[in-house]
C-alpha cells in the first residue's frame, strides 16, 4: 500500500511510518511531498494520507497522528504501544494531554536528526527508526515492570 504525508519530517512523520511498516503494512511505500501537494498526489498515486490537516489519520483534538493510527488499527490495546503513543504525543504536541516526561527528549532527538545532513525524508526515516525500536522496547520493559506510564516522573525544583 502507498502512504503519503508532508515533507520535512520530524516526530509524527517518522513515528507514523515506523508504526505502519512494523505493525500494519510490511510492504508500505511512503511519499513525502510539499503540504499543498499532498491531496493531489494522494489521488494520483492512490496513497493514503497521514499527518495532514483534515485527513482521517491526522491529529484529532489533542491526540497526534500516531495515536490516531494506533486506534484505527487496534494497536492501542497493547499497553506498551499506548505508552509509546503518549511519548510521541509529548514530543509532537504541546504535551498538555499526557504531560509525558519522555516527550521533550524525543523531540530533541528528532530535531537533531534533521540537522545530520541526510539527503531526504526517506534517509531520515531509515536512520531514526532505531530510536522508535528502542523506545518501544523501553515501553515494553516499563509495562513488564508495572510502570505503564513510564519510568520518569516530573521533578520538582527544590531549594
Amino acid at each position: 500500500m502507498r502512504w503519503i504525508t508532508r515533507e520535512r519530517v520530524k516526530v509524527d512523520r517518522v513515528a507514523c511510518p515506523w508504526l505502519i511498516k512494523r505493525f500494519i503494512d510490511k510492504e508500505a511505500e511512503f511519499f513525502f511531498v510539499p503540504a499543498d501537494k499532498v491531496e493531489t498526489e494522494a489521488k494520483r498515486l492512490g496513497a493514503t494520507p497521514f499527518d495532514v490537516k483534515g485527513c482521517e489519520l491526522g491529529h484529532k483534538g489533542l491526540e497526534c497522528s500516531f495515536e490516531t493510527i494506533m486506534k484505527k488499527y487496534g494497536l492501542d490495546r497493547d499497553p506498551a504501544m499506548k505508552l509509546l503513543g503518549k511519548i510521541v504525543n509529548g514530543a509532537d504536541t504541546s504535551n498538555e494531554l499526557w504531560h509525558q516526561p519522555e516527550g521533550p527528549g524525543l523531540e530533541a532527538i528528532a530535531e537533531g536528526f534533521r540537522h545530520l545532513g541526510f539527503a531526504n525524508d526517506h534517509e531520515i526515516n531509515a536512520a531514526e527508526w532505531i530510536v522508535y525500536d528502542a523506545l518501544y522496547a523501553y515501553c515494553q520493559e516499563m509495562v513488564k515492570k508495572g510502570k505503564p506510564n513510564g519510568a520518569f516522573v516530573e521533578k520538582v525544583a527544590t531549594g
